[in-house]
């Protein structure tokens, strides 16, 4: 029985509480020692010994059988709090609390603590609540909030989930936007509940906190999205939703109110537990009803389409934009700077909405040069050794390191790549995948296929790869059919002449043309194909100067030469 991991986690103290090993059933180590004499051996707990779980049905509380090792997180380093000495709770905070909603033995169980605390917001010290989050029960961070509502975490201290210990054992979470909210599903005898650390915003592409306690996901059943009903608190649900699966993910209705703590203090507990028993099931994936798509319908008829996402660089965003779940075809002759248009794009997506990407760079090697084009693009400069470790390279490091990552095979193949973006999505939230080029990155099954058909499945699953995560997909096609024009140089291709042809043109929600022109030392780019009216225009061009040592693409105004007909000859 002694096991030494439960659910994929290492138990760091078997049986914590010293009960009798293998007895499905006897005391409670919370309540029994707090019960009259005569109860205090009374048979009032369920043991789980595989789930590593029990449960009391005199104070209905579930509690774990053992601790355990910590599973995950990342090789950074972090400042770590100090715990508080002494945890006791004045009368007033206490009365605060009980106005909310939440009762002393929750605050004890949650460790809340109280003390002074230098805020920034009001540059003094402050009378502070502090939320102490723990894994494994070592103090990570404290979340610390005053009398006017201002709150911080610990500088440099890592950020992870408020109270995710309690997920382990269990097959359901909920995941709640504060920690408010947290101790009020604590208080309606919800076992498994955690937080966010820092509220929800309108762009929740960096889920830093997701990414460092992922693999406390992993093998829940039901994951119960609790936010807030508001526009944040929905974009946090549909990023949760997007990074954890559909399949698993719950939702809940608060009614008239906002948030679980509002709800409770107008509400009984039990009815703020049946908000968890009544979560419904996010919607079948691909089986929608009028209903599934009554807000946005109304929304496109009161604001008409929603703005796609640029690049910012405004002559190319003049012409071209894109949503994600979607496709672009960048295509161009050798050495025309295709790969290079394509890292400045999705830089562009970093800097103006904080995107992640990954690449599948077959010809984009090696890694670390890759990696220092990014750097030249991102810092708009050409790092010298003097500026190793400098205070610019430290903080473009950071971004490269945080926000791009290099997915490498010895031998690529598509299936392989979607695979690798599927993870990435959900451990880093990637909202981009670059594959450079296509034909390098092969499809298995497609040498018994013909040539439309394989070009055919391969972008299909492409284009379902990219509506499933709601990612956008790069892909770089090298032309097989190129032409050379009277002058002796290379005629600028066009969709139809990559190998595949039609089908590249059909399938592809966006094409874009990179060409360089050797004489003038310009770069042109060049929209060959727009799905939608509204995301830009067929045909338009962008002209930039490359800037060799940055690497960075400049914009510049082409003058186009009035043709002198013969009969204005004089």
């Amino acid at each position: 029985m002694n096991t030494t991991e439960i659910n994929g986690f290492q138990i760091d103290k078997f049986n914590q509480y010293d009960l009798i090993v293998g007895k499905k059933e006897g005391v409670c180590p919370l309540c029994s020692s707090n019960r009259k004499p005569q109860n205090r051996k009374a048979k009032c707990a369920m043991y789980d010994w595989e789930r590593g779980l029990g449960t009391c049905m005199n104070c209905n509380e579930v509690f774990q059988l053992h601790t355990f090792k910590r599973k995950g997180g990342n090789d950074k380093v972090y400042n770590k709090p100090k715990q508080i000495a002494n945890p006791l709770l004045s009368n007033k905070v206490i009365k605060w609390f009980e106005g909310r909603g939440i009762s002393n033995n929750t605050l004890v169980k949650m460790k809340i603590t109280e003390g002074k605390e230098f805020m920034p917001q009001t540059g003094k010290e402050e009378n502070t609540i502090q939320f102490n989050y723990f894994i494994n029960n070592e103090l990570i961070n404290i979340k610390y909030r005053d009398g006017k509502k201002n709150f911080k975490l610990v500088k440099g201290a890592e950020k992870i989930f408020y109270n995710i210990d309690s997920t382990v054992g269990h097959d359901y979470m909920v995941i709640v936007e504060g920690e408010m909210d947290a101790l009020s599903f604590v208080e309606a005898g919800v076992s498994s509940v955690i937080s966010v650390p820092n509220g929800a915003t309108i762009n929740n592409n960096n889920l830093e906190y997701l990414d460092n306690c992922i693999d406390y996901f992993e093998n829940k059943e039901k994951i119960i999205l609790a936010v807030d009903q508001d526009e944040a608190g929905e974009n946090l649900k549909q990023e949760l939703i997007r990074r954890l699966g559909a399949e698993a993910c719950y939702t809940c209705d608060f009614g008239v109110h906002k948030d679980a703590n509002e709800f409770l203090i107008h509400n009984s507990r039990n009815m703020l537990s049946d908000v968890i028993k009544n979560a419904s099931a996010v919607p079948i994936e691909n089986v929608l009803t009028l209903k599934d798509v009554d807000d946005e319908l109304q929304e496109f008829i009161e604001e008409g389409f929603k703005p796609g996402y640029q690049i910012g660089l405004d002559n190319f965003d003049s012409i071209f934009s894109t949503y994600t779940g979607q496709f672009i075809t960048v295509t161009g002759v050798p050495s025309s700077g295709k790969s290079d248009f394509v890292d400045r794009m999705v830089v562009g997506y970093q800097l103006k909405y904080g995107w992640k990407t990954a690449f599948a760079s077959p010809e984009n090697k090696p890694t670390f040069l890759h990696a220092h084009k990014l750097m030249r693009k991102i810092g708009d400069w050409m790092p010298t050794k003097e500026d190793i470790n400098t205070t610019k390279w430290e903080e473009v490091s950071n971004v490269i390191n945080d926000n791009f990552f290099f997915i490498e095979n010895e031998r690529y193949d598509l299936d392989s790549v979607l695979s690798k973006g599927a993870q990435l999505v959900k451990r880093k939230g990637i909202k981009c995948l670059v594959i450079d080029p296509y034909n390098k990155v092969k499809m298995n099954g497609s040498a018994a296929m013909s040539i439309p058909d394989a070009t055919m499945e391969y972008l299909t699953r492409i284009e379902a790869f990219a509506k499933k995560y709601d990612v956008l997909v790069i892909v770089v096609a090298h032309p097989t059919k190129m032409y050379k024009k009277d002058d002796g140089t290379l005629d600028e291709p066009n969709m139809y002449n990559i190998k595949g042809g039609g089908e590249w043109y059909d399938a592809s929600y966006h094409g874009i043309l990179v060409h360089r022109d050797w004489e003038n030392k310009t770069v042109k780019a060049k929209v060959l194909k727009v799905k939608f009216q509204n995301l830009g225009e067929n045909g338009a061009e962008a002209y930039f100067k490359w800037e060799p040592n940055s690497g960075c693409f400049i914009p510049h105004e082409v003058e186009t030469k009035e043709q002198i007909m013969p009969w204005e000859v004089g």
